[in-house]
């Protein structure tokens, strides 16, 4: 399910992705294919860690790259989660051959 809100989102997103909800800015996002399928990677991510233990795992990676790199947009960057979503949102057939616990290989 995809839905426009702009108040959940910071000023530097655009779309985020709360299971089992895509969130996106405006509703011209609702079409951009690239941004969805980041977003449909995550929601693989999530479905994996079963929820919970996604968050967790998130937000301790990127307080852990915060505290390294001292800037919060590059710690957002570096977190494996996003580095796997952002590898592979160009590719549309991606999930259907992307095998289980793939984010673990963009861990670094």
């Amino acid at each position: 399910m995809i839905l426009v809100n702009k108040h959940i989102l910071g000023k530097n997103f655009i779309a985020v992705t709360i299971w089992p909800i895509i969130f996106v800015k405006n509703a011209a996002y609702k079409q951009d294919e690239m941004l969805l399928n980041h977003e449909k990677i995550h929601l693989r991510q999530q479905l994996e860690l079963l929820v919970v233990f996604f968050y967790i795992f998130y937000t301790a990676e990127f307080i852990f790259r915060w505290i390294k790199h001292k800037n919060a947009m590059t710690a957002y960057r570096n977190i494996s989660f996003e580095v796997e979503a952002y590898a592979h949102e160009k590719d549309e057939d991606y999930l259907r051959s992307r095998k289980a616990f793939s984010f673990l290989k963009y861990y670094r």
